[in-house]
């Protein structure tokens, strides 16, 4: 009878450790954070979000999403990167993609060592190579490449000219989307407005968007290091200009509790609305790494004037890890 109780008692105490021990254990959970992405782009191509910006000193990162909210990094992509510099000219300063698809080929437009570029690939995972590595504009410093193609089809590329600062201008692009008209070069935009001019000479990260048959430009204004850096609209009938810009600029500058916001771009989302990406400082102290957030765009009518309107209630991607 002693032993019998002896034996129960051991029986029953390695019950209780046994699950006290997995009631310890510490559960393994998915680590959460922003999405660090400065000058961010979203392409949604069938039925799925893919995210593009700036972060890696090796090349362009790429983040994929079912519903805006929720982002991850894709598997089979090596190192998390789309485009990596081994496959492309320069080394340094990988700024600003856009990824467009088009005639089932996908064509990257972005910044390398402060130049503009564009690579191709057959996924929009990548990876994004040029067959010939070289700059589009050769010998000249310009960033911030965005592709426009019209409702005849002619394609153009917005980008910023470094020239008494940095001005936004449009060229003609060839059928092949790689190489630029330069004979076609014509100045868009430069700094005009008292809130662009803080600091220091800015107009930059164009994105343009038809609608009615009105061009809508956004930039930003404001170097991407100041807390008053902003985003502005301007608009033409006509997509060589001339361009002009909305009275009541900046549209959305210091939402809630962000600032440093920027460098937008706007898609369709699977419901058909009118969105906008944009990045924001850290912090209100600390700049690096920027992360991305998402709004909606409004056209709202004054005057019998449509005017766009982006909502200062924006949303917060999340990335996962494992």
């Amino acid at each position: 009878m002693k032993y019998s109780l002896i034996l129960l008692f051991l029986f029953l105490w390695a019950g209780i450790y046994s699950c006290s021990l997995q009631a310890n254990e510490p559960e393994l959970k998915p680590i959460v954070s922003k999405v660090p992405f400065g000058d961010p782009f979203i392409m949604l191509w069938q039925g799925k979000y893919y995210a593009y910006g700036t972060l890696s000193p090796d090349g362009i990162a790429v983040f994929v999403s079912d519903d805006l909210l929720t982002w991850t990094a894709p598997e089979g992509v090596t190192n998390g990167l789309a485009l990596h510099k081994a496959d492309v000219w320069a080394d340094r300063w990988f700024w600003a993609p856009e990824v467009y698809s088009v005639n089932e080929k996908f064509f990257m437009y972005y910044s390398a060592d402060e130049h503009i570029c564009v690579a191709t690939s057959d996924s929009p995972l990548g990876p994004f190579k040029q067959e010939i590595q070289k700059p589009m504009m050769d010998g000249e410093k310009c960033i911030d490449n965005s592709l426009f193609i019209d409702d005849d089809g002619k394609p153009y590329l917005f980008f910023d000219r470094f020239d008494d600062g940095l001005n936004i201008c449009v060229a003609e692009l060839k059928e092949n989307l790689l190489d630029i008209k330069p004979e076609t070069i014509k100045k868009c935009i430069h700094v005009s407005q008292p809130w662009e001019e803080v600091w220091p000479r800015v107009n930059e990260g164009a994105f343009v968007h038809k609608r009615n048959g009105v061009y809508y430009m956004t930039y930003s204004a404001n170097s991407y290091e100041s807390p008053f850096y902003g985003i502005g609209v301007a608009t033409a009938t006509n997509v060589n200009g001339p361009w002009t810009k909305y009275e009541n600029n900046p549209v959305i500058q210091k939402p809630g509790e962000l600032v440093g916001i920027g460098h937008s771009a706007m898609f369709t989302d699977k419901e058909g609305k009118l969105r906008i990406v944009f990045h924001a400082h850290n912090s209100t102290t600390k700049i690096h790494p920027r992360n991305m957030y998402i709004s909606t765009v409004n056209f709202e009518t004054h005057d019998g004037i449509e005017i766009m309107v982006i909502d200062k209630n924006y949303t917060t991607p999340i990335l996962k890890k494992q």
